[in-house]
């Protein structure tokens, strides 16, 4: 929650806007873009009636029709709550009933919910005048500004849950067009970000690296530039580093309120079997750890471009969790809510998207990880599963991510079905 008076928010946002716009002087031309209009408060000349997204009829009776086949423990359920194309990383706003949803397409969605139901009321892009390029990673600052990372660009929204009402909205850029890696490094492969603002305020982002295994010709730069790694910076882009390097894809993270250690899953080589290599979920206790890609990963063993003859280097970091090949690890988030029991509380759910690169699909499902007292992985289990037919080897849906609510119910993004899913507990 921001705690800032309002014209300290109002100064924030003005300072950070100015900067932003003086550092983008130089992309100014005659006709400047919408994004730079929107940097120098300037209309765009976009439509703020902004076309809701409809959330009945036969495709949301489907979806809900679709839930009856997850399995759940006792005592939960399972609902749809908003129909969102696309719906990868959601970010629950820290101060009103909404949260915004990214995705690996042009949009992010603004989801509100607007009398306190139990569903979403309404469904609509936000800030519509910029051209997203596969704005995956959604995220907020302690102060209530979102973050928004594309591929290669980091925007930072002033107060956007209270702005996002028409097209135009207050922006700013953490990281211009071209400058969070290498242009010619850009891939559509293993390029959905995903962030998160950790204890000393610095913003995280995860980059995936774009190929099944790095060239060794590419290990260098990957390492120096944090590529196949997690980064963080401040919050205005500035003192950037490597905080994480031997990662191949994360597309999860998130920190442990208790101990501040930052958790992430990673999507693991294919094409070496239906078993090998496992998913990992790790922890990383301090900056500069290396987590053994692509020399090792769950224990095994690399071999494509040799590099199993390699020796691993020195200080490699055991994962946490070894979960099933292929099933895709991707969202993260550590349970801080009061609705579900105890046994819920401190540790953290997971989602699986689900393999394709098996003979036999698996994944599709939910995990829950507990912790042990001294913070290191405990047990993992499967929370929510049904979505992946086993007879058909069909999927109903993919999760993505989880985010938890306010109420402390469980909210599922699905990419595949187009959704937001809310898991609440209500006693067996």
């Amino acid at each position: 929650m921001n705690h800032h008076s309002p014209g300290s928010r109002r100064a924030t946002i003005a300072a950070v806007l100015l900067a932003a716009f003086a550092a983008s002087g130089a992309h100014a031309q005659t006709a400047p873009s919408n994004l730079d209009k929107l940097k120098s408060m300037k209309v765009s000349g976009t439509d703020p009636n902004i076309p809701l997204l409809p959330q009945t009829g036969k495709n949301a009776d489907q979806l809900r029709e679709n839930l009856k086949r997850v399995k759940l423990p006792p005592g939960f359920k399972i609902d749809l709550y908003a129909v969102v194309p696309d719906a990868r990383s959601i970010a629950v706003a820290p101060s009103t009933n909404m949260m915004f949803v990214g995705t690996r397409k042009s949009t992010v969605w603004a989801v509100t919910n607007r009398n306190s139901g139990d569903v979403a009321t309404e469904v609509k892009p936000f800030a519509p005048s910029l051209k997203f390029r596969n704005p995956n990673a959604v995220c907020w600052t302690p102060d209530g500004f979102l973050i928004v990372v594309e591929t290669n660009r980091i925007y930072t929204f002033p107060a956007a849950e209270f702005f996002y009402e028409g097209g135009d909205v207050a922006v700013g850029e953490v990281v211009a067009e071209g400058q969070l890696i290498p242009p010619e490094e850009e891939s559509f492969n293993h390029s959905g970000r995903v962030c998160r603002i950790g204890a000393d305020k610095k913003l995280y982002v995860a980059l995936g690296q774009p190929f099944n295994v790095q060239p060794r010709e590419k290990l260098a730069l990957y390492n120096k530039v944090g590529i196949g790694g997690i980064v963080r910076m401040n919050q205005d882009g500035t003192g950037r580093e490597v905080y994480a390097s031997g990662v191949r894809n994360s597309v999860g993270m998130d920190f442990n309120p208790k101990d501040k250690t930052l958790w992430f899953t990673d999507n693991q080589t294919d094409g070496m079997g239906d078993d090998i290599p496992k998913g990992e979920i790790n922890r990383a206790t301090k900056a500069g750890q290396f987590f053994g890609y692509p020399y090792i990963v769950a224990k095994t063993r690399i071999t494509e471009n040799g590099y199993d003859k390699d020796p691993i280097p020195a200080g490699a970091v055991d994962p946490q969790v070894m979960t099933d090949a292929h099933a895709a690890d991707l969202g993260l988030a550590f349970y801080n809510g009061k609705q579900f029991p105890a046994k819920y509380q401190g540790g953290f759910f997971s989602a699986q998207h689900g393999s394709w690169n098996r003979t036999t699909p698996i994944g599709a499902r939910l995990l829950f990880t507990s912790l042990k007292a001294d913070g290191t992985a405990d047990k993992t289990e499967i929370f929510a599963d049904g979505w992946l037919d086993s007879e058909t080897g069909l999927y109903r849906g993919r999760p993505v991510d989880v985010a938890i609510a306010k109420d402390g119910s469980l909210f599922v993004s699905d990419d595949y079905a187009g959704a937001i899913y809310r898991i609440t507990y209500s006693g067996s």
